[in-house]
């Protein structure tokens, strides 16, 4: 059996190199010549691809990503991460969505778009 070394997350865009920027600025990646594909410097996340299509985006995603700022943090410092990090995105061009608040299964996290209006959530 085969098992998978690597992972690229691929996004559909109007404006690839746009989009590409946006999330090279929120995860600390490095843009590459071509303007459409992101990666890690470290090596250890996922590559990131932007590819131009013709049809713009109609529904919710059904898969996002979490930029997992805020990880072992509970409560108000938490929250205050997550209030953080969304005040440093949003002059890049990101829309703040729904806070939502620590209940008995989940921390609270926060939901946003990119650019283009893909939602991803500060964990």
């Amino acid at each position: 059996m085969t098992s998978v070394r690597q992972v690229q997350v691929t996004f559909d865009c109007a404006e690839p190199e746009r989009v590409a920027r946006f999330w090279c600025e929120v995860l600390g990646y490095e843009l590459h010549s071509t303007g459409v594909v992101c990666s890690d410097p470290t090596g250890v996340g996922p590559r990131l691809y932007f590819q131009r299509v013709p049809e713009g985006k109609v529904a919710k995603n059904r898969v996002h990503l979490d930029v997992r700022v805020a990880t072992g943090l509970v409560g108000e410092e938490r929250l205050a991460a997550l209030e953080a990090e969304c005040a440093r995105l949003v002059p890049l061009g990101a829309v703040r969505g729904q806070l939502l608040l620590a209940d008995e299964d989940n921390e609270s996290c926060l939901n946003m778009q990119d650019v283009e209006g893909n939602e991803f959530c500060l964990d």
